[in-house]
């Protein structure tokens, strides 16, 4: 046999052989390919089976209701009806007359639904809101003749609702879509996207409780995505209610009082625990905006861009105080036994600290007086001798014990500023904005602090709480807004605070006589009946330049007291006893009249 026939004969030999071999290399690829889908990547592959062949249906939970402190809704879900087309399944030519039918059937403008149809098409919707909260009856007439609009459905959705709207806003504050970068965090805790979620005050702080829990029915379809039958349902579990110690009638004459102010704040409080029964801040702004689907940039920058700052809670920022402050320093001169109880000081025309003559504000002085007198008349020279005495740190010291350049406790402390009371340390630092060394303590400082101005700025819950220190005894409380099954849901008990008892009463008289016959006395004009009330009024220079700030603080009974009020007109020159005490008034004739 020559060499070609051998070679040919050997490769004929050989040909099964490769073929046994590929098959068998085909054979162990199959093998391994099915190993790792039947056993390593089993539970994936079974998962994307199931996504294939079940689907979710999502039930949305009703988010629970915010209450007043007698139940009254201030914030509830309510179902929103939506008019919509899906233009892919609806000719031109159709689309002409249902605009006609549509605008006579449901009395809305034929341009209006023109300009919201177009606006869908431009942006590419296949779905477009051609009317947004249709009301129960235009729902019902678009049902009896629904069959005559191919591609238009009514959408319905759960929203937020409040009911009065600007009431109690910076309280309640307001819910929001999640975005989605947050949804990438929150999905682990059961929010969906475009779930919505507290942002601001109790719907922020108390998230957890009102929202709930989504539930939904599984079913299974076949390869074209047709109804099978129900794997099973989960309810959707609706949010907690909350209970606010809101009492909503304080609420609406808290918010009423500051409508004719530029800017102001409101808080009504119980003294003996804290309980707040009122919370207003003007400007104030409508929490049903973010519940709209549609916001124009117009509305955006009125509510977030604006000088006048709606979003701002002047409740719980600060502002200088005035003479609402003589309290502290009078504790402070009391306290440090430097200028004790019986201690009289003659007042005059003006002082001269630094380079500066501080006047009285009827400049002439009022002869010589002390501590009850003082506050009765509103003195400045008699606090600038006592706050010179004892000194800054004497004042800011008192200060802290009455909870000042703190946060006060209350819930919606994201909303919250601290304020500042001066002292050495603080001026030797550089004051927060020069170097430490070069901004020293002045004469001038001790002087204005003394009666509340400049190197002081407090907010008017601060305030609150520094006199129902005065009101309840010597207790520092927690302002509280919520609370279940009668209780607060911070449960914080006033503390006792490191005040003489005695210098404490002192003040007392001090702010009963300031409504007996001093600054404060129009606080009964026109109220009958109303039980003993202390207080003091307050006005104050705007360290920011801008016009002289109106304060009014009271509390009633003046012994055992049960309401405390604090009203504070931002900007308004005329004094406290003018813008701020009246204010306070309104509110006192309505609360003795519901009691």
């Amino acid at each position: 046999m020559d060499n070609d026939r051998k070679k040919k004969f050997i490769s004929l030999n050989r040909q099964p052989l490769v073929i046994y071999s590929l098959a068998t290399v085909s054979f162990l690829l199959i093998l391994v390919r099915l190993f790792f889908l039947q056993l390593i990547n089993h539970e994936t592959y079974k998962k994307m089976s199931d996504e294939n062949r079940i689907r979710l249906i999502s039930t949305q939970p009703i988010r629970g209701r915010i209450l007043d402190k007698n139940g009254l809704v201030l914030a509830d879900s309510k179902f929103q009806y939506s008019l919509i087309i899906k233009p892919q399944y609806v000719p031109e030519v159709d689309w002409q007359r249902y605009r006609l039918s549509i605008s006579n059937l449901l009395d809305i403008p034929m341009e209006y639904l023109q300009k919201k149809y177009e606006s869908g098409l431009k942006n590419k919707q296949f779905a477009i809101t051609l009317f947004d909260d249709l009301n129960v009856y235009q729902v019902i007439k678009y049902k009896e003749k629904e069959n005559l609009f191919i591609g238009l459905e009514i959408e319905t959705k759960l929203i937020r609702n409040y009911p009065y709207k600007t009431v109690a806003s910076h309280v309640i504050g307001y819910t929001q879509p999640i975005t989605d970068s947050e949804y990438k965090i929150l999905s682990k805790q059961g929010y969906r996207l475009n779930d919505l979620i507290g942002r601001t005050g109790i719907e922020h702080v108390y998230e957890d409780h009102i929202r709930g829990e989504w539930g939904g029915e599984m079913i299974e379809v076949n390869s074209v995505g047709k109804f099978q039958k129900s794997l099973g349902i989960k309810p959707s579990k609706k949010g907690k209610d909350i209970q606010l110690t809101i009492d909503l009638n304080l609420q609406l004459v808290a918010e009423k009082v500051l409508k004719d102010k530029k800017g102001g704040a409101i808080i009504v409080m119980d003294p003996r625990d804290g309980a707040i029964r009122a919370l207003a801040s003007k400007p104030t702004f409508d929490l049903n905006f973010f519940s709209k689907d549609f916001k124009s940039q117009a509305e955006y920058d009125e509510l977030f861009n604006s000088i006048d700052k709606p979003l701002f809670n002047r409740a719980l920022n600060p502002y200088d105080p005035g003479s609402v402050w003589k309290i502290v320093t009078a504790l402070a001169g009391l306290e440090s036994g430097m200028f004790p109880s019986e201690t009289l000081l003659e007042t005059k025309a003006c002082i001269t600290y630094g380079s500066q003559c501080f006047r009285e504000h009827n400049d002439k002085g009022f002869g010589l007086i002390g501590y009850e007198d003082a506050l009765r008349v509103s003195s400045n020279t008699f606090f600038y001798q006592i706050g010179y005495g004892v000194g800054v740190d004497e004042i800011y010291k008192v200060s802290k014990k009455l909870g000042f350049e703190s946060l006060s406790g209350i819930e919606i402390s994201e909303q919250e500023g601290i304020g500042l009371v001066a002292n050495s340390k603080w001026a030797n630092d550089g004051r927060g904005w020069g170097e430490p060394g070069r901004t020293p303590w002045v004469p001038e400082d001790i002087a204005s602090m003394s009666i509340g101005q400049f190197v002081v700025q407090v907010t008017p819950i601060q305030i609150a709480r520094a006199y129902a220190v005065i009101a309840n005894g010597g207790y520092l409380v927690t302002p509280h807004l919520s609370k279940i099954d009668g209780k607060s849901l911070l449960n914080q008990k006033p503390i006792k605070i490191d005040i003489d008892p005695i210098n404490i009463q002192l003040i007392k008289s001090g702010l009963r006589k300031v409504v007996e016959s001093g600054t404060g006395v129009s606080i009964n004009y026109g109220v009958s009946n109303l039980p003993p009330v202390s207080g003091k009024t307050g006005t104050a220079e705007d360290g920011e330049g801008g016009s002289d700030h109106a304060w009014f603080v009271c509390f009633t009974p003046s012994e055992k007291s049960e309401l405390l009020v604090v009203a504070f007109a931002q900007n308004t020159p005329g004094g406290g006893s003018v813008h701020a005490l009246p204010m306070a008034r309104e509110i006192l004739k309505v609360w003795n009249e519901k009691k």
